[in-house]
């Protein structure tokens, strides 16, 4: 055989290999392409898996017509792609990138084909055609690597100067007790934030356990005030340490036998030597004096919510218990309630200091049972403990604990978020959850209906019912109001603003509870379900954007190629979906965003001087299947667990089980086109969003048990919160990759980023230490979600000194 024989045969086989690489993707596409026409969607998989077989068969052949099928189906492939996504890099390349490699190495072999086929080989202009074919595909690799989002650039931060005497301390949860996670701080700046460094790191000594949300996690937000920093740990070990050098100064541990659903997000600050402000608003109860002895213990205080549902007071200055409050410094929150022992009944959120009234909620585990705690809201005394009220919403008009032997009504809508006061008027604003069961509604009672996924003002003297306003009506898709109202101004008026899971962002008038932008009540459908009373209307808050939350068609189904775009697809078509409020039925339906969001308990950040608010979302769709129950089935632990992976998980009293999991492709990858998760600017002035950028990479995702490792600005959901500061940045580090980050607040752009040792699922805070005049950004770091990497960080990062 002689060597130009032995080379023909050589790129022959090659040929040979590359037609049946094709006709096989090309049978692939076509039989998935045959599934998706069967339930009623595009014929594009068929047709371009034809065009694969016919493509690979005469190649196999040695025909060059080979080629030109494939030249053609590429050509009409970019002309769809560009039909069905417009200019969205993701959804193009989801479409175009995988053939653009195969059309590049067909037309670089194409000569060798015209060989075999005893034609001129042409080998310049086909050649020519593949190095142009890999400038485009290397121009798509970059582009991988680019954030792609919405950016209009309609701000511009700091026109307004904030508020003369605006506190500098972060001596409430949200900051400020109007909850604005705003830090009127302008030392760090676009201009140098670049020159952050380290300046101390402080170990907890609290790893948290979980990776996916059922165990311990560390979600906390720091308080500093003065020279002292607290933090309380995933296990609720209460830290103090000082501000400027990370140096504990004492803890206090408070264990716990829960492994189930273990945080603590948050603290609350009293300091009794500052005068208690009176209401402003006629008509508003005053505020009951502090009642505490000149030069006794406790003067500043600490307050925690246990995971074992006990509310404790600290000595902010020793860490140790108040012995004058409640039982020797603590109350055990579990009085009145019968059955509710952890995790069936919890408390993550931190307390709300309301004058001199310290509010509880409660956290009740989601669907478990319809005989579950009851989510009743109470005030106590600051000082002694001693409760004032109680509101019951099974039974709103009693403000008394129950009489012995009796409980609070059982399984009521609860109040497991941060809540929010507002001084001016005395009331207490709480984002209230649902019933017991979320998915199954049909023994609910009147007063179920009335409270459940709404905003509840209540008298924080009193615990009287001020107004309630509901954001979804019947919630048969865990909607409920998860995150802590941030006060605001609108337009003169003065306002409560938050977001929703369904992605909707209200503003409410303080006073009456009404919008102050447009809400439209909506048509929906009803599913099955014998004896749901469907609400065939449902809120839409259009006055407003809405966050990530898009009617999805299968147009705007994506993958990282070509066979699981297609699957998506087909899976997307075999569910029932009719748009945001798409009820749960015995067969298969989608709920997008679903019940872990849209937009959760971080909050949003408020910077008064551009009048903007900063949302951060994620952009997750739950499947949902209701079926005939399982008597042998595992209950639901009380964790986030019943979300995903557990099969069917009995709904105790209720004729159903459900199966509930994240619409993901073959993949693992949700099926709907990036992002995954933004952090967005909405200008309060206009009602529109001004910029919109993609938080996070796959960088640390696992995929397959390893991980990706590849820093792609996809837009990963989030979770956690954002701080804005006067300087004109938005920090966020609650991302999935390990990251701490700074956007320019005006435009949205990223404008630096640390690594982390590990994820963070906190919220950063910021304040200028009294001792060296530095402005502070601190960030506890314990592990992202779905990331295996644990720790015990708290690490705070200040320009250079001088």
């Amino acid at each position: 055989m002689t060597e130009e024989t032995s080379s023909k045969q050589s790129w022959t086989w090659l040929l040979v290999l590359l037609g049946a690489v094709l006709a096989l993707v090309g049978l692939g596409l076509a039989v998935g392409g045959v599934m998706l026409i069967a339930r009623g969607g595009s014929w594009y998989y068929l047709l371009m898996g034809l065009a694969l077989v016919a493509s690979g068969v005469q190649i196999m052949r040695g025909s060059p017509s080979g080629t030109i099928i494939y030249a053609i189906a590429f050509a009409l492939t970019v002309v769809w792609a560009f039909w069905e996504a417009g200019l969205d890099f993701w959804p193009l390349h989801a479409r175009i990138f995988t053939f653009l490699i195969i059309f590049m190495l067909m037309m670089a072999l194409h000569p060798l084909t015209l060989k075999r086929a005893g034609r001129a080989p042409m080998t310049g202009p086909f050649l020519g055609i593949a190095a142009v074919s890999l400038v485009v595909v290397l121009g798509m690799v970059w582009g991988m690597f680019q954030p792609h989002g919405q950016h209009n650039f309609e701000i511009a931060s700091g026109e307004t100067p904030v508020a003369e005497g605006a506190p500098t301390d972060w001596s409430s949860y949200g900051s400020t007790p109007d909850a604005t996670r705003f830090a009127a701080l302008d030392q760090i700046t676009p201009d140098n934030v670049d020159e952050l460094e380290v300046a101390w790191t402080f170990r907890t000594g609290d790893i948290p356990d979980s990776p996916n949300g059922g165990g311990s996690e560390d979600q906390g937000t720091p308080l500093q005030v003065g020279e002292d920093l607290y933090f309380c740990t995933p296990n609720n070990i209460v830290l103090s340490v000082n501000a400027t050098t990370g140096e504990e100064n004492w803890r206090h541990d408070f264990p716990t036998d829960t492994r189930t659903w273990v945080r603590c997000r948050g603290l609350a600050y009293l300091d009794t030597s500052i005068p208690l402000e009176q209401p402003t608003v006629e008509g508003a109860t005053p505020v009951t004096p502090f009642n505490l002895p000149e030069g006794a213990a406790c003067e500043k205080r600490i307050y925690m919510n246990t995971i074992d549902a006990v509310l404790v007071a600290l000595d902010a200055e020793t860490g140790a218990l108040c012995e004058g409050f409640g039982d020797a410094g603590m109350i055990d929150l579990k009085q009145g309630l019968g059955d509710a022992q952890a995790p069936l009944y919890s408390l993550t959120s931190p307390p709300l200091l309301a004058g001199s009234t310290m509010v509880v909620g409660g956290r009740v585990a989601d669907n478990v049972a319809l005989d579950m705690p009851g989510g009743v809201m109470r005030g106590f005394d600051a000082i002694t403990g001693e409760m004032k009220w109680a509101f019951d919403p099974g039974n709103p008009e009693d403000r008394n604990a129950p009489a012995d032997g009796t409980a609070y009504t059982r399984s009521t809508p609860n109040v497991w978020a941060p809540m929010t006061y507002d001084a001016e008027s005395n009331t207490v604003f709480m984002p209230v959850g649902n019933a017991a069961i979320d998915l199954w509604g049909v023994e609910r009672t009147p007063e179920d209906e009335k409270y459940g996924a709404s905003i509840l003002a209540l008298d924080a003297t009193t615990g009287d019912e001020k107004w309630v306003y509901q954001t979804v009506h019947h919630d048969l898709w865990d909607f409920d109001v998860p995150m802590q109202p941030t006060l605001i101004d609108f337009k003169g008026t003065p306002a409560l603003i938050f977001g929703t899971k369904a992605g909707q962002i209200f503003v409410l008038d303080r006073a009456t509870g009404q919008p102050l932008t447009e809400v439209e009540e909506i048509d929906v459908k009803p599913a099955t379900i014998p004896g749901e009373k469907y609400a065939l209307k449902q809120p839409l808050s259009v006055g407003m954007p809405q966050i990530g939350a898009p009617h999805l068609t299968e147009k705007d189904m994506w993958g990282a190629t070509p066979f699981d775009q297609l699957m998506c697809r087909v899976i997307f078509k075999g569910y029932r979906y009719e748009g945001l409020y798409t009820a749960p039925d015995t067969d298969y339906s989608l709920s997008f965003p679903g019940s872990l969001g849209g937009m959760n308990w971080g909050g949003l950040s408020y910077d008064p001087t551009a009048n903007t608010i900063f949302i951060n979302d994620m952009r997750l769709g739950l499947w949902v299947h209701m079926m005939e129950q399982d008597p042998d089935a595992a209950a639901s632990n009380g964790s986030e667990a019943v979300n995903t992976v557990m099969g069917g998980v009995p709904l105790k009293g209720t004729p159903y089980s459900v199966n509930k999991n994240r619409f993901l492709s073959p993949l693992g990858i949700p099926c709907q086109e990036p992002p995954f998760g933004t952090l967005t600017a909405v200008n309060l002035d206009t009602q529109s969003v001004a910029w919109e950028a993609p938080l996070g990479t796959v960088q640390d995702t696992v995929l397959f048990g390893m991980k990706m490792r590849l820093p792609m600005p996809v837009g990963m959901p989030t979770i956690g919160g954002s701080l804005s500061t006067q300087g004109g940045l938005v920090f966020f580090a609650a991302t999935q990759d390990y990251w701490l980050r700074a956007f320019d607040s005006a435009t949205g752009k990223e404008v630096w980023k640390v690594r982390l040792p590990v994820g963070s699922q906190g919220t950063p805070i910021s304040y200028v230490s009294q001792e060296d005049g530095r402005q502070y950004i601190v960030i506890s770091a314990g592990g992202a979600r779905q990331s295996p990497d644990r720790g015990d960080y708290l690490i705070a990062y200040a320009l250079p000194q001088g």
